[in-house]
């Protein structure tokens, strides 16, 4: 299992790593707060399940904390009765949850193909450059923790970064660099489009389902907050201009209601068999008036029923009458057509021929019977 950073206990425990973590930044991570755990239950409440819960209490620990520690698997583990290998599986499993301590805000490059092919890649070398560090890895001061991501959903606006997942579209070298030395200030530039940037621990609160806000009234200002959709509005302009526009769904046809005086319509094969009759609930009941036995009156529904030559085959084969008016083939070593016993051993001499056919089957190796 891929791991995160922590203790001996918890490498025992968990299964996630034990592998050093600098001192510093371990000293900056404060511990999970009673409000914290309250906070976790809130949560849990609104789940008929408990453990489907664990997503968002995950974030909620990294709200605190930055990063998915030992100490907050242990809560999840205990408020959710779950143990600590079952969180510790789902921590390590998404990306959205780190596993070291992550800078002050997290910066994703998109790396994916068509990003990639515009620049991506040149941008997440430029910056790894610049903060000396690689995927995953945090700069010396605490600032900005560095990842390529695989796809960040918005391919009409490559190449693509975003900052604690707000976008900012359509970057090169150069535009990356700049919003990167402006993070590092304390800055925060407003995303091409969404919210106003906060930071890595106000995102991961937000992903949690709480408010990263002060009041409903900031709350609302970050969702209307202007942004450029002319990407994806392009294509909107462009048939407008043109007159185009899609075509109109069809409705579906509407299911014929069979006139009572023409009596019940003959049922499907399957309704025959017990199913329901086209969303009416009716199952197909023997009448009684034919003088067959109920299992035959079935069979003969269905076989009167069936829409297709291989739904009448199917049929025919399943009904309990041996004569060939249903096209089934004589059964080995019964009655010829003139009524006269065939030897077993005997066949036709033209080749094979097929069961329930009557068609000589050309260049067919008869089947060969056991002794």
């Amino acid at each position: 299992m891929s791991a995160l950073p922590g203790s001996p206990e918890a490498t025992a425990v968990t299964g996630l790593d034990s592998s050093p973590v600098d001192s510093a930044a371990l000293a900056e991570v404060p511990p999970l707060t009673e409000q914290a755990r309250v906070e976790a239950r809130e949560i849990i409440a609104r789940y008929p399940v408990a453990r489907s819960a664990l997503l968002p209490m995950l974030h909620l620990v990294q709200s605190y904390q930055g990063y998915v520690t030992p100490e907050g698997v242990a809560l999840c583990a205990e408020e959710l009765g779950l143990t600590k290998a079952e969180v510790g599986a789902v921590a390590t499993f998404y990306t959205m949850y780190k596993r070291r301590p992550t800078g002050r805000h997290l910066v994703s490059v998109c790396t994916n193909t068509l990003c990639a092919v515009l620049g991506g890649q040149r941008i997440m070398d430029a910056l790894s450059a610049d903060l000396g560090v690689h995927h995953d890895e945090t700069a010396a001061d605490g600032s900005i923790t560095l990842e390529h991501a695989e796809c960040l959903a918005a391919c009409d606006y490559a190449p693509v970064v975003t900052v604690d997942y707000e976008f900012y579209d359509q970057q090169d070298v150069e535009s990356a660099r700049e919003l990167v030395a402006a993070l590092r200030r304390g800055e925060k530039p407003a995303p091409t489009r969404g919210a106003p940037l906060t930071d890595f621990r106000g995102i991961s609160r937000q992903l949690a389902g709480f408010s990263q806000y002060p009041d409903a009234a900031a709350a609302a200002a970050a969702v209307d907050a202007p942004g450029s959709y002319e990407p994806t509005l392009r294509g909107l302009r462009l048939a407008a201009e043109r007159g185009e526009s899609a075509p109109p769904m069809r409705d579906p046809e509407p299911e014929p209601v069979p006139d009572a005086a023409e009596g019940p319509r003959p049922p499907h094969p399957s309704q025959a068999q017990g199913g329901p009759r086209d969303g009416a609930g009716e199952t197909v009941r023997p009448s009684g008036r034919t003088g067959e036995t109920p299992g035959k009156e079935a069979a003969d529904a269905r076989v009167a029923a069936a829409d297709t030559p291989a739904e009448k085959a199917g049929a025919a084969q399943a009904h309990p009458d041996e004569g060939t008016e249903y096209g089934r083939g004589r059964p080995p070593g019964g009655l010829d057509a003139s009524g006269t016993d065939t030897p077993a051993a005997s066949e036709p001499a033209g080749g094979y021929q097929g069961p329930g056919t009557g068609r000589t089957v050309e260049g067919r190796t008869p089947p060969k019977r056991r002794k």
